[in-house]
């Protein structure tokens, strides 16, 4: 047990800011995921406006789609600010100063913090007939292991993943369905018996809607939470709003 823990003190918070946009304050350390803060992105639209987030020590992309790497909502946080991104992606982020690249395998150091880079089920290219460059996932290691998955299908490798404090799994889109790639309420729930977390955040729902369409609200998070309590009763599960918080 760490001085920090046996203290009683916490080692930080996080906080979703949307689809899979979140803040993770950890050990002194900011680190934000695949930020998107426009209130209206190609043919999508969020209803309530976020705040970019200040003090963003890293910035973790994990891959190239637009509702993932969305240049603007990057602008916003600074160009000094540090970007890991899949490898070969550099150029796609031109401007920042401190661009890592890396791929699954790949362990860098942030600050107090370790960062592994998992591998992940998802065609992460730009566009349609783009290059080929991976989708990825990160575990933050500190005093807690915090899981981000990006954008990804159920793969074997989850299970040498865990035990970890707390997993950001998506678990659905913005649309009335997803296809390949992507984890729904119920594939969600069977990674949970993989990677065996301690808590989970579901994150990658209920945020942006087509324009004209209606929005389906809270049935991806409400499927979610009943097919984890079948799957892996033993794991809390944390439906947060968007700006909710969840001390770790």
């Amino acid at each position: 047990m760490s001085a920090e823990e046996s203290s009683g003190a916490e080692p930080g918070h996080l906080r979703w800011l949307g689809h899979s946009t979140v803040v993770v304050d950890l050990d002194g350390t900011r680190v934000l995921t695949d930020p998107l803060l426009r209130r209206r992105v190609m043919h999508l639209r969020r209803d309530a406006a976020v705040t970019a987030p200040d003090r963003i020590d890293t910035i973790l992309i994990s891959h190239l789609h637009y509702d993932h790497l969305d240049l603007p909502s990057l602008a916003r946080i600074g160009a000094g600010t540090h970007v890991v991104v899949p490898r070969g992606a550099r150029r796609k982020v031109r401007g920042f100063e401190h661009v890592t690249e890396v791929e699954p395998g790949s362990r860098i150091e942030l600050g107090p913090l370790q960062l592994d880079v998992t591998e992940a089920i998802h065609d992460g290219r730009r566009a349609r007939f783009g290059p080929q460059i991976p989708a990825v996932g990160y575990i933050l290691h500190g005093s807690r292991s915090i899981y981000f998955a990006g954008d990804t299908d159920l793969f074997d490798g989850m299970s040498e993943l865990g035990p970890i404090d707390v997993a950001l799994l998506p678990i659905w889109g913005w649309g009335p369905s997803v296809g390949p790639g992507h984890l729904d309420p119920e594939s969600a729930a069977a990674a949970l018996r993989l990677l065996h977390p301690r808590i989970v955040v579901p994150i990658h729902w209920g945020t942006y809607r087509v324009i004209g369409r209606r929005d389906i609200g809270r049935a991806p998070a409400d499927a979610f939470a009943v097919a984890a309590l079948q799957a892996a009763p033993d794991v809390d599960v944390r439906v947060l709003p968007v700006g909710g918080t969840l001390d770790l």
